[in-house]
């Protein structure tokens, strides 16, 4: 039996769940798992199902039989297989560990993604990206040549048919046109609790205001500067007697984690933007289950 899953956003109304229900049934599926959200503020129905096709009903049949439920609720819908990974590009600069732990989690399928590339504009990970069978390209970045260079990047990523870019700590700003251009299909790592300590150094920031926690953000890119949707968050805490250098080895591992679950969120259709806020469901049973655990 093949697993999927259906992702709902509509306005709010009287039956949706009922009629998705349903559907599901009528059409020899068994439903596993299931989340849905109303938003009492924006009027707005948030609904990830995930089901077994019990009666072999393949996505184009069913995405053909739903149709009619699209009209009626006016909804934006899709079917995923969740047996196909997403496709990633990779982008990092300097620093990374972000880039290291996404290596290890790809390789033991603790992420359910295929990276189908790795940009950077420096050469310092080329050799562990080729050892581990990844695309690697280059494409240097300065104020002269950054349309070109986005081309490039832009380039790889069709070539590839990925549909995300995942900025693993990426130290150059994206143009307008091209957040637009991927928008929503672009999540970036910050290094500080969003919106806190926004820009340059946001530890020096934070050990400058005395603070007892410090965290990272993933959110989508836009072109508003780290003011994209936020996808996840965490923290760690430190004392008076840590250093700035202190805040940024252990925010190092922060950041990591927080990519991490964001991407794996993602990847598993659980996110849905919600203006410029997002709504995260739970993970089906046994989404964190990897093909090589110990």
């Amino acid at each position: 039996m093949t697993q999927y899953c259906l992702t709902v956003t509509c306005p709010s109304a009287r039956g949706i769940i009922a009629a998705i229900s349903t559907f599901l049934a009528d059409h020899g599926c068994n439903i596993t798992d299931s989340s849905q959200f109303d938003d009492l503020d924006t009027g707005q129905f948030f609904m990830r199902v995930a089901f077994v096709s019990e009666q072999g009903a393949g996505l184009t049949d069913l995405e053909a039989a739903f149709a009619p439920l699209i009209q009626q609720f006016a909804m934006q819908a899709a079917f995923h297989d969740e047996a196909q990974k997403m496709k990633v590009v990779v982008m990092v600069s300097r620093f990374g560990h972000c880039l290291n732990d996404l290596l290890y989690r790809v390789r033991i399928g603790a992420l359910p993604v295929e990276i189908v590339a790795v940009i950077s504009n420096h050469m310092d990970y080329q050799k562990a990206v080729v050892n581990a069978d990844i695309p690697f390209h280059c494409i240097k970045v300065t104020k002269e040549n950054k349309p070109d260079a986005e081309a490039a990047i832009m380039k790889v990523v069709e070539d590839s048919g990925a549909d995300l870019i995942v900025l693993a700590r990426y130290m150059q700003i994206l143009s307008d046109e091209m957040c637009q251009k991927m928008s929503g299909r672009i999540i970036n790592i910050h290094h500080s609790f969003l919106p806190s300590f926004k820009g340059a150094n946001p530890y020096k920031q934070a050990y400058a205001r005395g603070v007892k926690l410090i965290g990272a953000t993933s959110h989508y890119v836009t072109a508003d500067l780290d003011e994209g949707p936020i996808i996840e968050q965490d923290i760690v805490r430190v004392t008076h007697a840590q250093s700035p250098t202190d805040y940024v080895s252990l925010g190092r591992d922060v950041e990591a984690q927080v990519l991490a679950r964001a991407i794996h969120a993602h990847a598993h259709h659980r996110v849905f933007l919600n203006g410029n806020k997002t709504v995260v469901v739970p993970a089906s049973p046994n989404a964190y289950g990897s093909e090589k655990m110990g």
